[in-house]
């Protein structure tokens, strides 16, 4: 399955390969979830044509676009994030908050369609504003999509959702944009791992004017 690659360029450790070609689909994930890392997490909140509300997890998301404002998750095989979407055709993204860890965890247990896992859990859900998706009442942030489209991938499907509507506890904003430090969300990991934010940095970005009109920035850079 690995092999350490013997012939490192001089100066750098040795390090081990991993040959998706050679390896068994479930172990070469288990890989890519511990290096891809930290992901954040869109706790989906969708409703099946029955009406009943699924909230689960998926740490394959992000941003898909600005313009119109899109964002995504991946569903891992076929699971009722997505047939709830596909039939009904909107969903809510909550954020996870730290205080909800175990019961974030607990909504991604493979329950039966028919069964709520908000409510297995404890997750106390409330109307969306734009959406008939429930959105998260305890979650500091929630983005109200409709479905824009979706994407076959192999064993995945990527869910593109066209957000309608953005609500952020009042509290968590500041100077016009919501604060991470207030938001205090969690991010997965490999395995079963998960994490805070931890330490914030915060740097400006270096315009290329400045960069070519002061060499020292670049040595400033290269030696830190």
């Amino acid at each position: 399955m690995t092999s350490p690659d013997t012939s490192p360029p001089a100066g750098s450790p040795p390090r081990t390969a991993f040959d998706p070609g050679d390896m068994r689909p479930s172990d070469f994930y288990r890989v890519m979830n511990s290096v891809v890392v930290p992901r954040p997490i869109a706790w989906v909140c969708s409703r099946s044509a029955e009406g009943v509300h699924n909230l689960a997890p998926h740490s394959f998301y992000t941003v898909a676009c600005v313009q119109p404002p899109v964002v995504q998750f991946t569903s891992v095989g076929r699971k009722d994030s997505l047939n709830n979407v596909e039939a009904t055709g909107d969903f809510t993204v909550n954020l996870v908050p730290e205080e909800l860890f175990e019961q974030a965890n607990a909504t991604g247990t493979d329950f039966p369609p028919d069964q709520s896992e908000a409510e297995a859990a404890g997750v106390r859900l409330e109307p969306s504003e734009k959406v008939a998706a429930m959105r998260v009442a305890q979650s500091p942030v929630s983005i109200e999509c409709t479905l824009h489209s979706t994407l076959r991938l192999g064993d995945s499907t990527v869910v593109f959702g066209r957000v309608e509507w953005v609500s952020v506890f009042s509290r968590a904003v500041r100077d016009g944009r919501p604060r991470i430090e207030e938001l205090r969300p969690l991010a997965r990991l490999g395995g079963n791992e998960w994490c805070t934010v931890g330490d914030l940095r915060e740097i400006p970005r270096i315009p290329y004017t400045r960069w070519a009109e002061d060499p020292s920035i670049g040595e400033q850079v290269r030696g830190s």
